[in-house]
């Protein structure tokens, strides 16, 4: 419908500064004409939209202007409401309080009464549940550090064990999942790097600010295979029934086979790191390596080795 694609158009505008002709055409699958009229049909509603010329030219929406409650449904204001509580779970931060009450205050008595009779339909809560003060606070001084542009020394302990000291400038906070993760850029690296926080031992901001560099796009940050030098290798393992639950959060679906007497056969490919050999061993006997030998061979060494330090 044309309403829906001025409004999109408009709330596009809105966030994305300036577009062209073209790219608002490709965006919307029409024709530069038909942008153009209805370029037109906003500006006779009262929306302040001009356009520049030149090759970085496009249409823009004066700086002023802003989108009325009246655009947004009672779903989207608590959709957002939520994502804001979520935030809020993991930060202690005053803003974003703030922000759940100026959001809140757009619903009427009447869309309160209809979102209390609706209930909470999602909830974000991105405080992982055993985490303790020590992880929060650690946030909350890097989210100061970013904001206030500082400098920090952190003690690191990377995927191999390896302890250093680096001193990094702090750019942004990551949540992936329920872990925290922080970009910066590593002095002692001279590049961008991703630091997980449960692996900063030690963590001190520093007096001296930075100027801020041009830091690659956090969506380029993919999974990398190199990260796991380990090459993966084909395996059958066993699983008990009364460990079942716990297999089925860490394998996915397609892998796993639950067998008549409740037990599971999990078959798929595996970098036979230390990770990997960690988790399984943290089964204890609830758990069997069926192929391949070497795999099973090599936790019978690692069982073996916990068994000499409690007998000497």
């Amino acid at each position: 419908m044309k309403i829906d694609r001025l409004l999109a158009m408009t709330v596009l505008l809105l966030n994305r500064e300036r577009m062209s002709a073209k790219e608002l055409a490709e965006r919307f699958e029409v024709s530069t004409k038909t942008i153009y009229r209805d370029m037109d049909t906003l500006n006779q509603a009262g929306i302040p939209i001009f356009a520049r010329q030149g090759t970085l030219g496009g249409f823009e929406i004066m700086e002023q202007f802003t989108l009325s409650r009246q655009y947004l449904s009672l779903s989207e204001i608590t959709s957002v409401i939520a994502a804001v509580k979520g935030i809020s779970s993991a930060l202690d931060d005053d803003t974003f309080a703030s922000l759940h009450e100026k959001v809140a205050s757009l619903l009427t008595k009447s869309d309160k009464r209809q979102s209390e009779q609706r209930g909470e339909g999602i909830i974000f809560d991105l405080n992982p549940w055993g985490q303790g003060p020590a992880a929060r606070h650690k946030v909350n001084e890097l989210k100061q550090a970013i904001e206030e542009l500082k400098r920090i020394k952190v003690t690191y302990i990377n995927m191999n064990g390896t302890e250093s000291t680096r001193v990094v400038e702090p750019y942004a906070l990551i949540l992936k999942g329920n872990i925290w993760y922080l970009h910066g850029y590593c002095t002692l690296r001279h590049d961008f790097r991703v630091f997980r926080l449960s692996r900063i031992q030690e963590l001190h901001t520093r007096m001296e600010t930075f100027e801020r560099r041009t830091a690659p796009s956090l969506s380029s940050y993919a999974w990398k295979s190199e990260w796991s030098p380990e090459a993966k290798t084909n395996m059958t393992l066993l699983f008990c029934p009364k460990v079942r639950y716990r297999a089925l959060d860490t394998f996915p679906p397609d892998q796993v086979t639950i067998l008549e007497d409740g037990s599971l056969r999990v078959q798929g490919e595996f970098a036979l790191d230390e990770w990997f050999y960690g988790m399984l061993l943290s089964y204890g006997d609830n758990v069997k390596v069926e192929q391949p030998s070497h795999a099973a061979e090599e936790m019978i060494r690692r069982a073996r080795n916990i068994l000499k330090r409690y007998l000497n």
